[in-house]
């Protein structure tokens, strides 16, 4: 009401003193379309009226009796229940997918507001011709007012839609690294269940030689018991390790957030997490990364997990500033990542230890090294994958090479064509 009634006084005269073109239009009909709880009818009555008494204010302020004032600008207020009723009866609201038709809509309640405004005007006394060349004034005016709205409105919408786009895809990203990182874990357990088979039938076994030492009377009572005890644990340890691997495995379903990815989409992904992971500790590194593969796979979760890994190593070697690559690369049957960083690199002699579990070229501020795991766990995920892993040199620099077979990484979609 307050933003019509103030737009209302940028105006233009085409046909005298009275009648106008005005901002205010543009504003109702914008709030119409941009605030959609609003009622386009009772809306129009209120800023109708609203817009009434602003005017006939300030024209008495210029010394015009109240009653001169109301009168001289109630046919604005009928212009705006016009323009609200046909926007009511054209159903605006269910259209608004459709600009052509708003435009349209929007251009036609003007025209026909805007003559029936002028028809009133002249039964007050005034003397506005209705011809021919005044019609298409009217159009022309409606039409520029109608359709700069709907291309407002739309601007404003392709600008919200692609902030929201942003941020579901900044969370997607999110929740690949998430459950990658479950990814591994998973994995780890996975392998485990089987450690664990085995020590449940190796632990059954230690029962029946020990019941059958214990009946010969070689051996006590009591210690059979005691390893068919331990049996009974490890077997509950081995049931609640599936119960978790199930959770797991509903969680890190591919179709729950993408059921294939771009490789090039998806070293992106590690480049900007890690990016933000040496914002994070302060240091200045230039990522360069190179991946023009048109090339798609369903085992986003462990590939995540290698290059994650890889590439957060080297954000932490890097002292300060430097810079680290990512490469992807075709060659022949395989698919390579390169990745490398300005680090201080690994000495020669430690290269045989480097994807050993505890080996670790990383300590913290009091002296205590990580845990050493991280490369043996790639390792581990990239043999999982019918792949390899390797440590190279160029000069100075450090570089991982990791090779996967694209028969691997192509095995879904090739059973989705052959089925």
């Amino acid at each position: 009401m307050a933003a019509t009634a103030f737009l209302g006084e940028l105006k233009m005269n085409p046909f005298g003193e009275t009648f106008r073109f005005s901002l205010g239009t543009t504003c109702y009909f914008f709030g119409l379309i941009w605030f959609q709880q609003l009622r386009p009818f009772e809306t129009g009555v209120w800023v109708g009226v609203s817009l009434l008494l602003f005017r006939a204010l300030l024209t008495h302020n210029q010394g015009v009796a109240w009653d001169d004032a109301l009168l001289h600008h109630l046919p604005s207020t009928i212009y705006y229940l016009l323009f609200a009723l046909t926007l009511t009866l054209t159903n605006l609201r269910r259209r608004l997918e459709k600009p052509l038709m708003v435009g349209i809509i929007g251009a036609g309640g003007d025209l026909l507001a805007n003559i029936g405004e002028l028809t009133f005007r002249n039964l007050l006394g005034a003397a506005y011709p209705l011809d021919t060349h005044t019609v298409l004034i009217l159009a022309l005016f409606g039409c520029l007012r109608s359709f700069f709205v709907v291309g407002l409105y739309n601007m404003l919408m392709i600008r919200q839609l692609r902030l929201l786009g942003d941020q579901q895809n900044e969370q997607i990203q999110h929740l690949l690294l998430l459950n990658a990182s479950l990814y591994e874990e998973g994995f780890y357990l996975h392998k485990s269940m089987g450690h664990i088979e085995d020590i449940t039938r190796n632990s059954y076994e230690l029962y029946k030689q020990l019941k059958t030492e214990e009946k010969s009377g070689r051996l006590p009572s009591g210690y059979s018991r005691h390893a068919l005890s331990i049996a009974e644990e490890v077997h509950e340890l081995k049931k609640d390790s599936q119960r978790i691997l199930a959770g797991l495995d509903k969680l890190l379903r591919q179709d729950t957030i993408e059921e294939r990815i771009e490789l090039k989409q998806l070293t992106r992904l590690v480049v900007q997490a890690n990016s933000k992971y040496a914002q994070m500790l302060g240091k200045e590194i230039d990522f360069h990364q190179h991946a023009e593969i048109n090339l798609t796979t369903n085992r986003t979760y462990a590939l995540v997990s290698i290059l994650n890994n890889l590439v957060a190593n080297s954000v932490e070697a890097i002292q300060g500033a430097g810079s680290i690559g990512v490469e992807v690369r075709l060659s022949q049957a395989f698919v390579e990542w390169m990745v490398w960083d300005t680090g201080p690199g690994i000495p020669d002699s430690e290269a045989e230890y480097v994807f050993q579990p505890g080996y670790t070229t990383k300590y913290d501020s009091r002296g205590n090294p990580s845990t050493g795991i991280g490369l043996s766990h790639c390792l581990d995920l990239t043999a999982s994958l019918c792949g390899t892993l390797e440590m190279t040199r160029s000069g100075s620099t450090t570089q991982f090479l990791l090779r996967m077979p694209t028969s691997e990484l192509l095995q879904k979609q090739r059973e989705e064509w052959s089925s």
